[in-house]
């Protein structure tokens, strides 16, 4: 293992532990720690892991457009890994969302499901990346199915300002949790909170990172497999 192999391993589990350490510290102050919430009780707990899971999907779809968008100038295997590693872990985390805010609806609305503009533009994009991953996985790995994949990557992210500032056009249901004023969150709310985006970005990180690292090693053991194809004596390549 080289040096720099190295270190980028050490790198990565020192992060893994600091994230780690960060989600139990959360969680003991969410549950042992946290005031209740008046009006939801307990329910409302499901806050500090909704909002940064939403936050943690943005993070994955803003680094699949950054790579679709440098696929798009320059295609490498590097590029398209890493879009494909950002669409990947957008759709963890939005699908976190999907299930996270439903069962915070019930207690708020009285109803799992809305059809408020936030909760269904955020459907939305978790709809595309998933598209994007069942391109990629099932559709071949050609330059043609790479630049499809980049598109919705970046169709994937002009979508997210809707989901912001769809509370503010549109109006609707969904509250505006963090806003002007602190959001109307009590004092005791905000170190959660803050861990919450703390824990979930990091882990991002490490989803895109690990995620990136696999899909460059597979596509290095593609081009060792061709060139071993290349070298072997004709009619013999049955049995590869």
């Amino acid at each position: 293992m080289s040096l720099s192999r190295k270190t980028s391993d050490i790198v990565f589990y020192a992060l893994l532990g600091l994230t780690l350490v960060i989600f139990l510290v959360q969680i003991n102050i969410i549950f042992l720690h946290t005031p209740i919430e008046r009006t939801m009780g307990i329910v409302q707990k499901i806050f500090y892991f909704h909002v940064p899971s939403a936050y943690g999907m943005y993070l994955g779809a803003g680094a699949c457009f950054l790579g679709s968008v440098a696929y798009f100038l320059s295609p490498t295997d590097a590029r398209d890994a890493f879009a494909k590693a950002g669409a990947e872990t957008a759709v963890v985390f939005g699908f976190i969302v999907l299930v996270s805010g439903p069962l915070w609806a019930a207690k708020a609305w009285g109803r799992y499901w809305v059809w408020d503009p936030r909760l269904t533009t955020s459907m939305l994009s978790v709809l595309i990346y998933v598209a994007y991953v069942v391109v990629r996985s099932f559709a071949g790995d050609g330059q043609a199915e790479r630049k499809f994949a980049a598109a919705l990557g970046v169709v994937g992210a002009a979508n997210l300002p809707i989901i912001h500032y769809s509370v503010q056009k549109w109006s609707g249901q969904h509250p505006v949790v963090i806003g002007s004023g602190g959001g109307g969150l009590a004092p005791g709310m905000h170190l959660p909170l803050f861990l919450g985006f703390g824990a979930f970005t990091l882990l991002a990180l490490l989803l895109i990172w690990s995620r990136t690292r696999i899909e460059l090693a597979r596509s290095r053991l593609r081009q060792l497999e061709d060139e071993a194809l290349t070298y072997l004596p004709e009619g013999e390549t049955h049995g590869v």
